[in-house]
């Protein structure tokens, strides 16, 4: 006898890390030692950001057409919105490869888990808490790296501020920095596993209530229109979750490096 349909182990099944790469129509293929399902969707998609960068990118056209236009058009984006905006005109075009490196590679693997035979990598607590401790490093080793011990004090204690606030403010400040970057981490890991367990809910009523009676077969259908919009959502959501990501990083970083501001 076939035993019930858990909804719960479903849904957890498609979104929790695992060794088995899960094909769909097919049996899963168990993946070498460590080797994970999201760390084959790294891999996958770093291997996937070289080949347009060094294959598909021709950086001699005098005018960029075609997929070299469409990667300049956001790189420019990236550094004439985002970057020199909040990091200053010197800052902001030295730190546009690292922020369109981030963007690239939040975008790809954000879409990479949209495809029903790849996983979601950035739905992974680990991969994102990676992201927001790099950014950590920027905050605090870039602005002593920059400024040094002074330039540290300077971006976390304003200079107008009444000596007897300056202890409890710094501890505020030092909290701060943490919270920024547990900030990154966690909405670009909440998004990311909430949209595809939103999609995955939707898709397991249909199995539930089963096709074979009116009251399955309408929710069914309902449950199905509804995945498919929600999916559409996400492929906005993608590159929506990557821009926020570098904008608050260049956003948190400027704030450091020029207090002043």
């Amino acid at each position: 006898m076939d035993s019930p349909f858990n909804l719960d182990k479903y849904i957890m099944h498609h979104v929790v890390n695992s060794h088995e790469w899960l094909l769909p129509f097919a049996s899963p293929i168990i993946l070498p030692g460590p080797l994970s399902n999201h760390a084959l969707s790294l891999f996958i998609g770093c291997t996937i950001i070289l080949i347009l960068f060094l294959a598909f990118y021709r950086k001699n056209e005098r005018v960029p057409t075609g997929f070299t236009n469409c990667l300049e058009a956001m790189v420019v984006f990236i550094r004439d919105e985002i970057a020199v905006p909040n990091l200053g005109e010197d800052d902001g075009l030295r730190m546009t490869p690292m922020l369109c490196t981030f963007f690239f590679f939040i975008l790809v693997l954000n879409l990479l888990g949209l495809i029903p035979l790849f996983s979601t990598a950035t739905a992974n607590i680990n991969v994102t808490f990676c992201l927001g401790f790099l950014i950590f490093v920027l905050l605090v080793f870039g602005t002593l790296s920059r400024s040094g011990l002074k330039g540290m004090w300077h971006a976390l204690i304003p200079s107008t501020l009444p000596k007897w606030l300056m202890p409890f403010f710094l501890v505020v400040e030092l909290a701060s920095i943490c919270v920024r970057s547990a900030a990154l981490m966690i909405r670009l890991f909440a998004n990311m596993i909430a949209g595809h367990m939103v999609i995955l809910s939707f898709l397991g009523l249909t199995l539930i209530l089963g096709w074979f009676n009116p009251i399955g077969f309408t929710v069914g259908i309902a449950g199905v229109i509804l995945a498919i919009l929600i999916y559409c959502l996400e492929v906005f959501i993608a590159f929506l979750q990557a821009y926020i990501f570098v904008l608050l990083s260049a956003v948190f970083i400027g704030q450091m490096y020029h207090p002043e501001h």
